[in-house]
C-alpha cells in the first residue's frame, strides 16, 4: 500500500542531502516546499492552490481581491490559518453579500501552482474583464525602472536559498522597492503582494515587477490591484499585450537592467 506524502506546512524550504555531478561527496541543499492551500469561504471550500506556506494572510486577502471575491479588505471579517496533515486551510469569513455573489458565480476551482484562470467554467469567464480604472496618466522614469531592477535580486531571500521561486515586488516612483513577496507560483507571489499592499494602503504611485513572464493572468491581477505599470523579467504573451492595451496598462518585458522592452503605452516611460 502506498504511503501518504509528507507535506511540510510549517516551512518554505527544507534542507536535503544531494550529490552534484561535479562533486565527490554528498552536500546539503535547500529545497523549496510547495503545499496544498485550500481557500474556504464561510465554511465552503472554493479553491486549492499549490503554494509556498508563507505570508498566508496576504495570500488570503490578495487572492480574494484579485479574483473579485471581495471589493475591499473590509469585506473580510476574519482569516484563520489551519495546518492539517495534507495541507493548509485558509478559513476566510467574508461579508454575506460577497459570499452570495461568490455562490452565484458557481466557481469550483481545482488547484495547481497558481492559476489565474482556475475555476472558469466558460470561455467568457476565462477572459473576464476587470471593471477597474487605473491611472493612464501615470508615468515612470527610466532611472526608476533600472534602480528597481538592480535592487530586486537582493530582496529575494527564498530564491537565493532554493533557486525555485518567483518574486513580485512593488516599487515607488523613485524605483525604491517597498514590498516583496515570494512563492513557487508566480500568480501566488502576485496575490501575496496584492494582499500586503491592501493591508498597507495602496496609493497606485509606483509599479509592479515580476520575475516571471507576463501572462494574461498577471496583467489581469495587476489591473485588479489598480496599478498602471507591470514590468516582467521575461517575455509577455500576445494575449497579455492585447489585454494591457485594452485595460490601459503599461506593459514592459525582458527587463534586465539596463535593458527592457516597452510593449504598450511607450509614452508613459520617460527618459530623464
Amino acid at each position: 500500500m502506498a504511503q501518504d506524502l509528507f507535506i511540510d506546512t510549517e516551512h518554505s524550504f527544507k534542507t536535503y542531502e544531494v550529490l552534484k555531478s561535479n562533486a565527490k561527496a554528498v552536500e546539503k541543499d535547500d529545497i523549496a516546499e510547495e503545499v496544498p492551500i485550500a481557500f474556504v469561504y464561510n465554511g465552503i471550500s472554493h479553491a486549492v492552490m499549490l503554494a509556498s506556506p508563507s505570508d498566508l494572510e496576504d495570500f488570503a486577502l490578495g487572492f480574494s481581491f484579485s479574483e473579485g471575491i471581495i471589493e475591499n479588505k473590509s469585506d473580510i471579517y476574519g482569516i484563520e490559518i489551519i495546518h492539517q496533515p495534507k495541507g493548509i486551510e485558509l478559513q476566510i469569513e467574508i461579508a454575506s453579500a460577497r459570499f452570495q455573489s461568490l455562490k452565484d458565480k458557481r466557481r469550483n476551482l481545482l488547484g495547481r501552482t497558481g492559476c489565474g484562470l482556475c475555476g472558469a467554467e466558460t470561455l467568457d469567464q476565462a477572459l473576464r474583464l476587470p471593471e477597474k480604472k487605473i491611472d493612464i496618466t501615470f508615468s515612470i522614469k527610466e532611472t526608476a525602472i533600472i534602480k528597481a531592477l538592480e535592487a530586486l535580486h537582493t530582496t529575494q531571500s527564498l530564491q537565493k536559498k532554493t533557486g525555485a521561486t518567483h518574486a513580485c515586488a512593488w516599487a515607488n516612483e523613485q524605483g525604491e522597492i517597498q514590498l516583496v513577496r515570494e512563492d513557487v507560483g508566480r500568480h501566488n507571489a502576485l496575490d501575496k503582494l496584492i494582499g500586503a499592499l491592501q493591508k498597507k494602503g495602496f496609493n497606485g504611485k509606483g509599479f509592479v515587477i515580476t520575475t516571471s513572464r507576463a501572462s494574461y493572468e498577471m496583467v489581469q491581477k495587476t489591473v485588479m490591484l489598480g496599478a498602471s505599470t507591470l514590468i516582467a523579467i521575461s517575455a509577455p504573451t500576445g494575449l497579455a499585450i492585447r489585454s494591457a492595451l485594452k485595460y490601459g496598462l503599461c506593459l514592459i518585458g525582458f527587463a534586465r537592467a539596463p535593458q527592457y522592452v516597452i510593449y504598450t503605452f511607450t509614452e508613459r516611460v520617460t527618459k530623464n
